[in-house]
């Protein structure tokens, strides 16, 4: 990394700078790993016994730890470090990253009647369809595929080896990793009676996929196209790697959600919602906004109610599950029965 002057980046962040502001660093650096050419931040105040003896040659702190920033030397003093820490990665990220060359590789293939921006970047091997449109300052990697009346938004990042499908749109400021799919076909089958059993008749999907400004979508995340409506991820959505948005789900604006969430079909989820690794939520349901589901747990109703829900049971044959299930439901008005049982004993 570049080094930088400490005077440099509260210049461009803001913050309250104590102690000499031409102190240089060249990286940002954990609490317990930063030496003498680093930046670090304490953002959890458990771990302020650390902070004396961080050889940091700045500490990003909150105004409550002002006093022992002071006795250990040069400190920034901020509202919330964590949020500062995100943006400094951000502001560094732009002044080491090579900008994108404006242009078409000569080796894309861009189809009649694609139409894209004088400033956006299309890379080696890169497809772009027919009908597609590729935004100001957009940029669309190697080997990358924009399918047919696409639209990809300003200054959004396709990266390698990702698909964008036919008719799928993704707005302004995203950022799609390697691998992505958006808009292949959703599971949509019906049965159909055949020799030994049902066989399967594929449903059309002929939806598409509508994806709002400043999303980010994790390697290797698919995102169902619609049966008949578009899936939605709103505005401000942060999904991570190997998650599956199954067809027709809605998705609420600033909801996050951790690696190998799954999601099945016609599920609305609200704004502001979060779900730990692996929880999987069941289809046709709703569930509210500023919802959290804790990691691996199964969503198998609606939750209208906004708070944070866990959930793990044992595997167990179908039956005996749901019996299982319904009794333990059940346990909290059985222990109420029980001490009131036990008072008039």
């Amino acid at each position: 990394m570049t080094p930088v002057r400490l005077i440099d980046i509260v210049a461009a962040l803001g913050g309250e700078l104590l102690g000499d502001g031409n102190v240089v660093v060249a990286r940002i650096a954990a609490l317990d790993s930063a030496g003498l050419d680093a930046i670090t931040f304490l953002a959890n105040p458990r771990y302020a016994a650390q902070l004396p003896g961080s050889r940091a040659a700045c500490v990003i702190v909150a105004p409550a730890l002002r006093a022992d920033a002071m006795a250990r030397g040069t400190a920034l003093i901020v509202d919330d470090p964590y949020l500062y820490y995100a943006r400094l990665t951000q502001w560094w990220r732009r002044r080491e990253a090579s900008p994108p060359v404006p242009g078409v590789h000569t080796s894309a293939v861009v189809e009649a009647g694609a139409r894209i921006a004088a400033d956006a970047s299309v890379g080696p091997l890169a497809y772009v369809g027919a009908g597609a449109v590729i935004g100001p300052g957009a940029v669309i990697g190697a080997q990358a595929h924009v399918a047919a009346d696409a639209a990809v938004g300003e200054r959004t990042r396709i990266a390698a080896q990702a698909v964008l499908g036919t008719g799928c749109r993704i707005g302004a400021r995203g950022i799609v990793h390697g691998g992505v799919v958006i808009g292949a076909d959703g599971f949509g089958f019906a049965p159909v009676k055949a020799e030994g059993g049902n066989a399967w008749e594929k449903i059309e999907q002929l939806g598409a996929v509508w994806i709002g400004d400043d999303v980010e979508i994790g390697a290797n995340t698919c995102i169902d196209r619609g049966a008949l409506e578009d899936t939605v991820i709103d505005h401000g959505v942060k999904l991570d790697n190997l998650i599956q948005v199954a067809h027709n789900v809605r998705i609420g604006a600033h909801t996050a959600m951790a690696g190998c969430v799954g999601i099945a079909g016609s599920t609305r989820i609200g704004r502001h919602c979060t779900a730990g690794g692996a929880a999987m939520i069941l289809g046709h349901l709703e569930l509210a906004d500023h919802v959290h589901i804790s990691a691996a747990s199964v969503v198998s109703r609606s939750i209208l109610k906004p708070g944070t829900y866990s959930g793990f049971f044992p595997i167990d044959d179908n039956a005996a599950w749901e019996k299982n299930a319904a009794t333990l439901r059940q346990l909290h008005l059985l222990r109420e029965r029980l001490r009131a049982l036990e008072k008039k004993a």
